[in-house]
C-alpha cells in the first residue's frame, strides 16, 4: 500500500461512510412524525431514535447501521436528521414543525443584526432544551447526542434576512462585531452540549461519528452566496479562532462550489475536516488542502436517476480525485422518501470494494 499522509486529529478506518434520510423518508417508512414532541418530549425523543435505529438495521444492518436498535438512549437531539433551527429560535426566530419535514425557521423580521446572549439563553426555546436534558439525565444518569448548531452567517440570515449582505458594505465594523457576538453564543451553546454528551456535530453530518475524536463542524451552507473576499474579512477570523481552540475543526460546505474557497480554506492551518458539497472539485480541494479530511457528499436529489454502474463509477471517481483513503469519507445526506434501498446499498458496497482495493 502506498504511504498515504495522515492527519493526527483524524482517526478512522479508510473511507468512512454514512447516510442521512430526509424526514419525509422517516415519515413514510417508519411512521415518525416530526412535530414539537419529536424534539422535546423526553419519552418520544428516546423512542423515536430507537425506532430509527431499528429501521436502519432492518434495511441496512449488513453495512453496520442500526447498532443501537436494542438500546434506549437519552439522545438530546435528532442525530439521524440534518437541520439547524434551535439557535435561530433562541435568538428570536419562530420555528414551525410539521409531520414530514425538518423544522422551518421563520426569520425574525428585524431590520438589523443585534445579538443578545442573555436573551438567547433565557429564551423559552433554550428552557425547553434544558428541561428535556434535565428529564433525560434524571432518568438515565447521562446524556448522549447533540444538536445541529448551524453557523454564523446561516443564523445571521435567519435573523436579518438578505439585508445582511448590504451590511457588509454599509456598516462593516458593526457587522463584524455582531458576527463575533454571535460566535460567542454558538460557542457557549456547543461547549455546553459537549460537556454533557461528549460530541458536538453528529447532527451536522452523521459521518463524523466514524471519526474517533469529535469534530467541531461549522455549517457554512450560505457561504455560496458571498465572495471569498467577504469570507476572509468577516468570517474567516472566527474559523481560525475556532480551529485553534477545537481540534479536529471542520467546515460544512454543502454548496456546489466549495472549490471556489480552496485557496482561502488553505489559509486555515488547522482545517482538519471539510464537508464537500456535491459538485465540488476534489482535485482542486486536495491540491490546497493536502492534510484535510475531505468528506464527499453524493447527490441525494438525483440518486435514483443513476444506474447501478453510473453510481459506482461516480463514487470511485470522486474517491480517486480525493487521492487519500485515510483523508476521505463518503456520505449521502437528506435522501427523500423516493430513494430506493438498492441505491443506498450500492454506496456502501462500492466503498467496501474501494477499501479492499486500497488495502492491496
Amino acid at each position: 500500500m502506498p504511504a498515504y499522509s495522515r492527519n493526527r486529529f483524524i482517526e478512522s478506518e479508510p473511507l468512512p461512510v454514512d447516510i442521512v434520510f430526509h424526514p419525509s423518508w422517516w415519515y413514510k417508512n417508519a411512521g415518525i412524525t416530526f412535530d414539537r414532541d419529536f424534539f422535546y418530549h423526553p419519552l418520544k425523543r428516546v423512542e423515536a431514535e430507537q425506532r430509527m435505529e431499528k429501521e436502519l438495521f432492518e434495511r441496512f444492518g449488513q453495512f453496520g447501521l442500526g447498532k443501537n436498535r436494542d438500546s434506549r438512549l437519552p439522545v438530546i437531539g435528532a442525530v439521524h436528521n440534518a437541520a439547524g433551527y434551535l439557535l435561530s429560535e433562541m435568538l428570536g426566530c419562530r420555528v414551525e414543525y410539521s409531520g414530514d419535514s425538518a423544522p422551518q425557521v421563520i426569520r425574525t423580521g428585524k431590520q438589523y443584526l443585534e445579538i443578545n446572549a442573555d436573551e438567547a439563553f433565557g429564551s423559552d426555546a433554550f428552557k425547553r432544551l434544558q428541561s428535556l436534558m434535565d428529564s433525560l439525565k434524571k432518568s438515565f444518569g447521562y446524556l448522549t447526542g447533540d444538536i445541529n448548531w448551524g453557523g454564523v452567517l446561516n443564523i445571521a440570515l435567519d435573523i436579518e434576512g438578505e439585508k445582511i449582505f448590504t451590511d457588509f458594505f454599509e456598516k462593516p465594523e458593526e457587522t463584524a462585531r455582531q458576527f463575533f457576538e454571535l460566535s460567542r453564543v454558538i460557542e457557549k451553546f456547543v461547549t455546553g452540549i459537549a460537556a454533557e454528551t461528549g460530541t458536538t456535530s453528529l447532527s451536522v453530518n452523521r459521518n463524523v461519528i466514524n471519526i474517533k475524536k469529535p469534530v467541531f463542524l461549522h455549517s457554512e451552507c450560505s457561504h455560496t452566496m458571498i465572495s471569498t473576499e467577504q469570507y476572509e474579512e468577516f468570517l474567516m477570523p472566527l474559523d481560525i479562532e475556532w480551529s485553534r481552540k477545537f481540534r479536529p475543526f471542520g467546515i460544512h460546505y454543502c454548496g456546489k462550489d466549495p472549490h471556489r474557497y480552496a485557496e482561502v480554506f488553505g489559509k486555515i492551518s488547522n482545517l482538519d475536516f471539510l464537508d464537500v458539497g456535491w459538485g465540488g472539485d476534489l482535485k482542486i480541494l486536495r491540491k490546497h488542502l493536502p492534510s484535510t479530511f475531505l468528506n464527499i457528499r453524493l447527490d441525494a436529489v438525483n440518486l435514483n436517476n443513476y444506474s447501478a454502474e453510473e453510481l459506482e463509477k461516480t463514487i470511485v471517481s470522486l474517491v480517486n480525485d480525493s487521492a487519500n483513503p485515510y483523508l476521505t469519507g463518503v456520505c449521502c445526506i437528506n435522501m427523500d422518501d423516493k430513494v430506493e434501498d438498492e441505491k443506498v446499498s450500492i454506496i456502501f458496497r462500492t466503498v467496501e470494494k474501494l477499501r479492499k482495493a486500497f488495502a492491496n
